[in-house]
């Protein structure tokens, strides 16, 4: 198969939906927990979750468009500030899934969706009791994308809650351990294994790979 910008463009909709989704390969499956000032939780599966840097601790997050549907996520975030990114394991991807519905904002996606809020002192966000990896956010920075009317959100990572042997000496967290859960477009879900392990990257200890 081989498709132009043309024939990308002329795809039927929900058919060119699934095929651009896919073609960034695996991503991580996120839960994003939020509570409104009026104590309201919200919980939305994301795959958008990306690095941004170490020190200080950044991640962000695509917020889809805010014009014409509501982001009950976007808006709590940009009540409080706060929020909570948690791993997905493989053994609830079904009900993380869901959240992805349209569920009125007087529904809680956890009582919805068959998922237990956690909380941490002095944090108002709520973590997801189910999932191994959680982090409590701040929010420091959104970034508009004029082209698609998408939002980067920039957030600060104030706590991170990992089980002591998930994290080997040197720091690395082994995802595989408790099988946290990848996607490809908006419904496949993938468990993750270790397959290797390599060094940090040097010039001078490049292998002779015979090429």
């Amino acid at each position: 198969m081989h498709l132009t910008k043309e024939d990308i463009h002329n795809l039927e909709r929900i058919k060119r939906l699934n095929i651009i989704n896919s073609v960034s390969g695996i991503k991580p499956a996120n839960l994003i927990g939020t509570k409104s000032k009026d104590g309201q939780t919200n919980l939305a599966i994301f795959s958008s979750v990306v690095h941004l840097g170490s020190n200080p601790a950044l991640l962000g997050f695509v917020m889809r468009p805010t014009d014409d549907v509501p982001r009950h996520t976007y808006e709590n975030i940009k009540e409080t500030g706060l929020y909570t990114i948690n791993h997905v394991p493989v053994s609830i991807a079904d009900k993380a899934h869901f959240t992805s519905a349209k569920i009125d904002r007087e529904v809680s996606e956890f009582d919805r969706c068959g998922l237990n809020e956690e909380y941490l002192e002095d944090f108002s966000a709520p973590f997801v009791k189910e999932c191994f990896l959680k982090m409590g956010m701040k929010l420091v920075d959104e970034m508009p994308i004029q082209i698609n009317g998408t939002i980067l959100v920039i957030g600060e990572i104030q706590h991170l809650l990992i089980p002591d042997n998930a994290v080997n000496e040197k720091g690395y967290i082994d995802l595989s351990l408790y099988n946290t859960a990848g996607i490809s477009g908006l419904n496949n879900y993938y468990s993750l294994k270790t397959e290797s392990s390599f060094p940090y990257a040097r010039a001078e200890e490049i292998p002779d790979f015979g090429a």
